[in-house]
Order: C-alpha cells, then sequence, then structure tokens
C-alpha cells in the first residue's frame, strides 16, 4: 500500500507532522498556499490545532483521514493546517472570527476564508458527515454567490478589527481600597465553596485568578478570599486533575469536582501552578503546598526537560488512541501490582471495583480525605499510611512506565520556557533548594543562547539544525514572560545582567509593539508578518494576557532602575483596563495584580554587604507579595548608589523615600507595614 505524504512532511511541529500522512493535500501556512488560493479563486481552509488536542485527533481520525473527505478538501480549497502553539498570530484572529459568529470558540478550529484570507464560516470539531455537507454547500455557495460571500466577509472582517478594542484614557488615577472591594464582591458569587474554584464545569485551574485572590487576601485581610483560594488549592491538589503517581496537573477537569480529568498536560499549566503553590506554600506553610511543588517540579524535569536546558511544549491527553489510558487503573490491575497493600492504596484514592470513572468502567486516583481521616478509617497510625502510599506509588509508578506514554509535543516556546523559568525561581525563593536554582540558570542560557537574535528580538520556537521551520519572528507574550522571568531571576541571584536583559527586551517590545493611539501593546512587532488584523491581547485567560504581563514587568522595571517612561507606559495601560476589571474580575486578574500594587504601593527592599544573599534567603520565609528585592555586594542600579559598605545592611524604600538602614532581617520586617 502506498504511502500517502503531503507538504507538512518537510514541518518540525508534532501536530503537523501528525497530518502529514493525510490524503488531505495540507500546506502550511506560507507564500505557497496564499498564491494558490489566489490564482485559483480557491476558499482558504485554515484548520488550526496542537499536538496535545483530544478533539483534534478525533477529527483528523474521522474526516483528515478519509479519502473521500480528502478529495472534497482538495478538489475545492486550499487546506491550510497551523499549530496555534506556533502561530498564536493565526490563531487569534480566526478564533475571534469563530467566536464572533458562532458565540464559542475551540480547538480543533476550524475558518473557511476569502482566497485574501477574510474569514466567512467557521467552528470547531465536527462530525464528518456534517463537515462533508459543509463543505459541498461553501463550494457551491462560493460558486454561485460570491458577492454575498465577499459582502460578509468584509462585516465580519470589520468585526474581528473592532473586537476587544481599547480606548486611550487621557488621564491619571488614583486608586483606592474599595476599587479593589468592588473588583472581588461580585466576583464572589461566582466562587464554588464546596469544591473550591469557580461554580462551574469544566473546571480549570487558571493560577492568575488565585494568585491575585491570595495575595488579596493577604494586602486586604480578608477572610473570604483566603478561605476559597485555601479550599482551591487543596481540592485541585486532591483532585484526579493531578498525578497522584508521576506529579504535575492536567489541563481540566471536565466536571465540576477536579475529578476526570481532560488528560493532556501543559507546560504553561504546570510552570504557573508550580509559582503559585510556591507562593501559597510562603504564604502559610502548608506542607501540602510543598509536595506538590517537588513532585511537579519531579515531573517536568523527568518527562519534558530538553538536553539543550529548555522545556517541550506538551504530553498528549491520549495513549494508543485512547484518552486518559496512561493513567488510569482497574481494581484488578492495582491488586496485580501492589497485592496485600492495594486496599490501603484504593481507600486512599477512592478506587472502586466498578471504577470511579463509570463511563470507561476504570479509575482515575483522586483523594476525598486528609491522611488523617484516611489512616483513623483504616485504623492504622499517619506515619504508617504514608509510608505504605509512597511504597504504593512507586511500584504503581513502575508498572505505569512499562505502559506506551502519551505522546511528546516537542516544541520549545520561548513564552512558556519563560513561565517555566520563573516557576523554579518563585520555588528556588520559597524552599531554597539550590537545583532549582541551577535548572533556572540553565534555562536562562538556554533562551540567551537559541531563543536571542543578534539584533535583539527573540525568537518564539528553538529551531534545531534540521528544522524547516521560516518564522523566527516572536510574539508579545514571548517577551513579557521572559523577560518576567528574567526579572525574576535577577531577584534570586542579584547577578544584574539579568535584569538588564529584561530593560532591553523591554526596549524592544517599546520600539517595536507600540500602539501609539491606545498606548497598549500590539500582539504581533511591526517586523511581523501583516495579516488581515493586527489585536491586542487584553483579557486574561488560563495565560495571562500579553500586556498585563508587561504592564506589571513595565511597573517593576521602572522602580529597579527609577525610570519614569517605564512608570508612566504601565500606569496608562492600567487606566486604560482599569474601567473593565470590575465587570470580570476573573477575565482581568493579573490586571488586579497590578492594581494592587498601586494601591498598596511597592516595597523596594535592598539588601548590601556580603551577607546579602542569607539575608535574602531569611527574609523570604515571610510573605511580602508587595516587593521587589535587589543588592548583592555591589551594583549599578539608582536604589544601591551609596548603600555598600563592609557591613551588610537593609534598606526598606517605598515611594522613593527610604527608612534608616538595620542589619537585621527582624528589624526590617518592623519597618513593613
Amino acid at each position: 500500500m502506498e504511502i500517502v505524504t503531503n507538504r507538512l512532511i518537510n514541518e518540525t511541529s508534532p501536530y503537523l507532522l501528525q497530518h502529514a500522512h493525510n490524503p488531505v493535500d495540507w500546506y502550511p501556512w506560507g507564500e505557497d498556499a496564499l498564491k494558490k488560493a489566489k490564482k485559483e479563486n480557491k476558499l482558504i481552509l485554515v484548520s488550526i490545532g496542537y499536538s496535545a488536542c483530544h478533539w483534534c485527533h478525533v477529527m483528523e481520525h474521522e474526516s483528515f483521514e478519509d479519502p473521500a473527505v480528502a478529495k472534497l478538501m482538495n478538489e475545492h480549497f486550499v487546506c491550510i493546517k497551523i499549530d496555534r502553539e506556533e502561530r498564536p498570530d493565526i490563531d487569534q484572529i480566526y478564533m475571534y472570527a469563530v467566536q464572533l459568529m458562532t458565540g464559542s470558540g475551540g480547538w480543533p478550529l476550524n475558518c473557511f476564508c476569502l482566497p485574501d484570507q477574510r474569514p466567512i464560516y467557521g467552528g470547531t470539531y465536527f462530525r464528518k458527515n456534517d463537515w462533508m455537507n459543509l463543505l459541498g454547500n461553501l463550494s457551491s455557495f462560493w460558486a454561485e454567490k460570491p458577492e454575498e460571500a465577499v459582502e460578509y466577509a468584509v462585516r465580519l472582517t470589520e468585526g474581528i478589527q473592532q473586537s476587544e478594542t481599547i480606548e486611550f484614557i487621557p488621564a491619571s488615577a488614583e486608586y483606592t481600597k474599595e476599587d479593589l472591594t468592588a473588583v472581588f464582591e461580585p466576583w464572589k458569587r461566582y466562587f464554588d465553596f464546596n469544591e473550591g474554584g469557580h461554580n462551574r464545569a469544566p473546571k480549570f485551574p487558571l493560577p492568575n485568578n488565585w494568585q491575585f485572590i491570595l495575595r488579596y487576601a493577604h494586602l486586604m485581610k480578608d477572610d473570604t478570599a483566603h478561605v476559597i483560594t485555601r479550599l482551591t488549592l487543596q481540592k485541585m491538589a486532591f483532585g484526579g486533575i493531578y498525578d497522584h503517581i508521576g506529579g504535575g496537573f492536567a489541563r481540566y477537569s471536565v466536571d465540576g469536582h477536579w475529578h476526570v480529568p481532560h488528560f493532556e498536560k501543559m507546560l504553561y499549566d504546570n510552570a504557573q501552578l508550580i509559582s503559585l503553590y510556591s507562593e501559597a506554600y510562603q504564604y502559610c506553610r502548608d506542607e501540602l503546598y510543598k509536595e506538590i511543588v517537588y513532585q511537579s517540579i519531579d515531573w517536568v524535569i523527568r518527562e519534558i526537560a530538553s538536553p539543550e536546558g529548555g522545556f517541550y511544549s506538551a504530553l498528549d491527553a491520549d495513549s494508543e488512541g485512547v484518552e486518559g489510558k496512561f493513567y488510569t487503573f482497574t481494581k484488578e490491575e492495582l491488586k496485580d501490582i501492589l497485592g496485600e497493600k492495594e486496599k490501603v492504596f484504593s481507600t486512599c484514592f477512592n478506587v472502586t471495583e466498578e471504577g470511579n470513572w463509570p463511563e470507561e468502567h476504570t479509575n482515575v486516583l483522586i483523594r476525598k480525605y486528609d491522611d488523617e481521616t484516611v489512616a483513623e478509617t483504616l485504623g492504622i497510625e499517619k506515619a504508617e499510611l504514608k509510608k505504605i502510599i509512597e511504597e504504593c506509588k512507586a511500584a504503581v509508578f513502575r508498572a505505569r512506565e512499562q505502559r506506551v506514554h502519551p505522546g511528546l509535543d516537542n516544541k520549545i516556546l520561548a513564552s512558556w520556557n519563560g513561565m517555566m523559568l520563573k516557576a523554579f525561581t518563585d520555588a528556588y525563593r520559597v524552599f531554597d533548594e539550590p537545583e532549582f536554582l541551577s535548572f533556572a540558570i540553565e534555562n536562562a542560557r538556554f533562551i540567551l543562547k537559541y531563543l536571542k537574535q543578534e539584533n535583539g528580538s527573540l525568537k518564539r520556537v528553538f529551531k534545531p539544525a534540521d528544522s524547516s521551520i521560516t518564522n523566527e519572528v516572536a510574539f508579545l507574550d514571548d517577551y513579557a514572560f521572559v523577560i518576567e522571568a528574567f526579572i525574576s531571576l535577577y531577584e534570586v541571584t542579584f547577578e544584574e545582567s539579568w535584569l538588564y536583559e529584561a530593560k532591553s527586551l523591554a526596549e524592544y517590545v517599546i520600539t517595536n509593539f507600540d500602539d501609539p493611539e491606545t498606548g497598549m501593546l500590539f500582539y504581533t512587532s511591526s517586523a511581523d508578518e501583516q495579516l488581515i488584523a493586527r489585536k491586542h491581547e487584553i483579557m486574561d485567560n488560563v495565560i495571562p494576557g500579553s500586556n498585563s504581563v508587561m504592564a506589571n514587568n513595565l511597573f517593576k522595571l521602572g522602580h529597579f532602575f527609577d525610570e519614569d517612561k517605564f512608570l508612566r507606559r504601565a500606569d496608562q495601560m492600567l487606566v486604560n483596563v482599569f474601567p473593565r476589571i470590575k465587570t470580570y474580575g476573573s477575565a482581568y486578574s493579573n490586571w488586579a495584580n497590578l492594581l494592587l500594587n498601586k494601591v498598596f504601593g511597592i516595597y523596594e527592599i535592598a539588601i548590601t554587604g556580603p551577607l546579602a544573599e542569607e539575608k535574602r534567603r531569611e527574609l523570604e520565609h515571610f510573605y511580602i507579595p508587595d516587593k521587589i528585592i535587589l543588592g548583592g555586594s555591589s551594583g549599578t542600579l539608582p536604589l544601591l548608589q551609596d548603600k555598600f559598605s563592609k557591613d551588610s545592611k537593609i534598606f526598606v524604600c517605598k515611594n522613593r523615600t527610604c527608612q534608616l538602614p538595620v542589619t537585621e532581617v527582624s528589624e526590617a520586617l518592623k519597618q513593613i507595614d
């Protein structure tokens, strides 16, 4: 039997390569496909997904592998396949289009366009028969009523260009605690005080939401924020969304109680959750949070670290064509693995004969009770329970390793690596584990070596020597998260080179991503390929929006370097967005983090002298979310001038005013309100 290949065979994206043997004549996005569409006057199908997407695999198997379907597609359309993680700029535009047309979006994303790229129709997953009917109807529509298609495309493109528009507000603002209350109070109505998270299904972790609410609880001394954050963190850690055997979180749970996950594991989720659980441990010293951080980092290093020092993107939800097969167990399988210890293990993780995931007749491991309760139920000591469970987990892990593993998406993205780098610095800051810092520095050097270009720009995707990747531009999220990570790396090392790298990248962003009409930043650089719309990314989602991350970065850099232009830019961005924050707190949580810093101010804590590192580590035993930290035995930053001597000193400063220096952390804490 002849093996079919299409143009995707020369790509390096795992998602595109998955489609390289489809009978569909797929093109990657590029000049060849776009010229062909215009020359032959054919509609373009832009089909977007990613490697770990379960329903992308389903639609491929049902439709794109079918010769009859492929014949229809090839005859009437120019078919372009896109990895959304390589080209989020294209995904952003056509996602807006589908949301405008249907009211919802997701992946796989399928959008039909005129030969000039303007969209006319789209949707997400289509069953085979529905897909074939749609192909026939659209090809007939274009052949018989091209004027109507163009008219509709004009209106839809205008809608895309105007969606999520932001206005320049020519005013400075003074913010108060009442403004913060106005964000949080309406938000409370959407919390699930039984299961944690938001009162809906599916449940997404949304780490940045809980980071803000954690800081709000601390700074505003709000009991409700404290309770819902602690409950959410525990429920997620106990839930099936967490891999109790190998560490790391799945992307979301399909139900309302964190039980059955959509099993793909994404780097960006786990990076943010490592940061969140580290910060939460610093807040309240819950040992569960420490376990989650250490186990999740073990997973990252074991399964998605690259030899070069970068981190891969994701593990698939499926193995052997079945979602979750790698992670789930029947009771009989566990009896074979664990013998007489199975009863203890199954009691702890709610394993049943019929399966706690009855639709699939298997079990997703989930905890419902803490160790004390389970030990009491079994009539054994807590220490004995923990010993048995650790032995069982190790045995189950060894057995699981013999299974067919989920597929690996081995793309290395600048933005997601920036998040993971920051996660390592956050974990090191809290737990003082030297290995965490080593991983952070190795990853930072990887970014500089492989992803930073001579002109000061970044590449989005790491390009192996044999790669065919031609799009080397990065997007605003790449710069934003790498800058954030370099700032954080400076704060745990006091090596100023990392802070100067962050500043250099910020200058590049302001030059190349500036929208002078609004004071915001475009998602694409002025050096990028020009698409049918140039968008901002304002709202925070499962990943904070790139404008909010940059606003926070500029706020911090402005304080580190005493640069008014950075501070003014951050202020302008917040002023523009501020009216929206209280209307939908969950979608503006990272903006709300900046609002917290504006209301409470930010402590600039300089630690100088030979014991600077020792004092920094001691200070990090205390939760002070509204601070930046700088120092060392030497330095060039404005705030460090005239602060070096043979003795170690701690300077607590705020609003460009420093209090008298002290020598002990305990004394510095008294100066911090």
